[in-house]
């Protein structure tokens, strides 16, 4: 491939939970490839991800992925210039695998090794496609394992100002979607079968947290499904599928918007962004999409492929942590609980 002396080349590896990833990323916004072997299909056989099997796979599928992208990047080890990989937070044997594969090239070729930010990586996805975004901007972070509300002061700099205090958006949607028999993963089945149904046709709570407006809770919600379904159950009476996944979809929505447009706006920004698996959630989309324009907020968003766990978000983030001179040593390991800012 040709290649000029002066650009940045990113080998990405992603493995922090059950998508084994690589990519090529040139000078931090363009993808070269990117390459996802998923085990939703293995995974679906246990109602979620089992983190035993997920590392098993993760060591069987690691070097063809990676193969795959340099092969589909058309370069090879010699033309780049660093290795970026996901460290935390995440599944530890997943984790450990990525972080493995990429010490032992950096070891064996001398390139560069740096590690990521799962978070990092997935705000760092709104850049790939939309090339004049720069920060600062607030970002809401939705997925299985995180509900952040992210201040992004600059690249690589983040200020968290809400977060989860119970279950994540993403993980509250599986187990509701669990409880009505769609089975996992609950997010994009949910969207699916809510657009079937009347979004209020049952009012489900929406959480406010005291100490901070900006956080979020969605248990309360959760368990307010799961007893509306029990006590359906127990009267007899027939559940609309349909009618509860709407209803709860709306309320889930409801707080990610109103929470993160009230930080827009307390902060006096005029750009806002999603990242993470629950980002690719259309019904989600479509409502900041419209909040936005009423208020005069630009509304930025990766496409689903880069919403859910990818290796090209990972190369972005390693480009801008590598233009400030992060380097990690060969004692870099998995950090499962990393929070966002810490090294």
């Amino acid at each position: 491939m040709e290649t000029n002396q002066k650009d940045i080349l990113i080998l990405a590896i992603e493995s922090s939970c059950d998508e084994t990833a690589a990519s090529v990323v040139k000078n931090g916004r363009e993808v070269l490839s990117n390459v996802i072997s998923s085990q939703i299909a293995l995974h679906t056989l246990y109602g979620g991800v089992v983190p035993e099997i997920a590392s098993r796979k993760h060591i069987e599928k690691i070097n063809q992925v990676i193969e795959e992208a340099l092969k589909e990047a058309k370069v090879t080890l010699q033309d780049i210039t660093a290795i970026a990989v996901t460290y935390g937070p995440g599944l530890v044997g997943a984790l450990l695998v990525g972080v493995s594969a990429a010490k032992a090239i950096s070891f064996a070729t001398g390139i560069p090794l740096i590690g990521v930010h799962h978070i990092e990586g997935h705000i760092s996805a709104n850049f790939i496609e939309n090339k004049e975004l720069e920060p600062p901007f607030i970002c809401l972070v939705a997925s299985g394992g995180h509900s952040h509300l992210v201040v992004v002061k600059d690249y690589g700099e983040y200020e968290i100002i809400g977060r989860t205090r119970d279950d994540a958006a993403g993980e509250a949607f599986d187990k509701v979607a669990r409880a009505i028999g769609l089975g996992y993963p609950g997010g994009p089945k949910i969207d699916k079968l809510s657009k079937e149904g009347n979004p209020d046709a049952i009012h489900f709570p929406r959480a406010v947290v005291q100490e901070n407006e900006y956080d979020f809770s969605f248990s309360g919600l959760k368990s307010a499904a799961l007893n509306y379904l029990n006590g359906c159950q127990m009267k007899g009476e027939p559940v609309n599928n349909a009618d509860v996944a709407a209803s709860f979809q709306k309320a889930v929505i409801d707080v990610l918007v109103d929470h993160s447009l009230a930080a827009v706006k307390n902060y006096g920004f005029d750009k806002f962004a999603i990242a993470g698996g629950v980002a690719s959630n259309s019904s989600l989309r479509a409502a900041f999409e419209e909040r936005c324009n009423k208020e005069g907020i630009k509304f930025y968003h990766p496409s689903p492929i880069f919403c859910t766990d990818n290796a090209a978000m990972i190369g972005v983030a390693g480009y801008y942590e590598y233009l400030k001179g992060v380097r990690s040593g060969y004692d870099l390991n998995a950090v499962p609980n990393l929070r966002l800012g810490e090294r």
